[in-house]
């Protein structure tokens, strides 16, 4: 968390640096929504990355959070308990089973093995020579397996209760969906004919929802000297 000069700040509302289709950027936005809180959204082309975006956090990468009191979240997670912890109408910090321990280590899960079977499902030709691990990567029907295991881990944990955690939404459905969705649109018709079908429902559900659906309204390019579009 770096502070920022007060000056760069919009007085009335945090800044968010996001782009649509990200998965990060997603469930940043659906935390945010979901809270009821309002920042001002800045829709970044991210093979153009504008400066004040570098000057905020040099990785360049989004979703970023210039919160009001100067404070800059740039890792996802951090943004969603920053919108959590503010108010959780929903509940999401609180699981019907289970803990928030127990949500971060299947987070964990996701943003770390699967994710990487995820890029190189997705993209193998920017991976044909790199290696996960010690091992080779072998492309993407390779990783497209790999993946699948943990997708059929997410299945099981669905037959009991509908969610991740219970009978009802919580903090980790919100982080890992949209990394399943990414994973699902690889190659839909393929997807759709695996034995997974609490997960094809859980994910359904979640891309049917209005929330879902506010998260993913566009919004135009964020051109520099502006303060952003109001989101949701």
């Amino acid at each position: 968390m770096t502070p920022l000069p007060a000056a760069a700040l919009e007085p009335d509302l945090p800044v968010l640096y996001s782009f649509r289709r990200c998965p990060y950027a997603i469930r940043a936005r659906l935390a945010i929504a979901a809270s009821g809180l309002t920042c001002a959204l800045r829709e970044v082309d991210l093979r153009n990355k504008p400066q004040a975006l570098l000057d905020t956090s040099p990785k360049g990468t989004v979703p970023v959070l210039i919160t009001l009191d100067g404070r800059v979240l740039d890792q996802s997670l951090d943004i969603m308990l920053w919108a959590l912890k503010q108010h959780d109408p929903e509940r999401w910090l609180a699981p019907e089973t289970g803990s928030i321990e127990s949500m971060q280590t299947l987070i964990a899960q996701c943003d770390g093995d699967f994710k990487q079977h995820l890029d190189r499902y997705k993209y193998p030709d920017r991976y044909k020579d790199t290696k996960i691990g010690e091992r080779k990567d072998l492309g993407a029907q390779t990783s497209q397996a790999a993946g699948a295991k943990f997708l059929l881990q997410l299945n099981a944990r669905l037959a009991i209760g509908g969610y991740l955690f219970g009978c009802r939404a919580a903090w980790a459905d919100m982080a890992i969906a949209p990394f399943v969705r990414q994973f699902a649109d690889t190659d839909r018709e393929w997807f759709d004919r695996q034995p997974w079908p609490r997960l094809l429902h859980w994910l359904s559900a979640w891309q049917s929802s209005d929330l879902f659906k506010r998260t993913m309204d566009k919004y135009p390019p964020w051109i520099s000297g502006d303060v952003g579009t109001r989101f949701p």
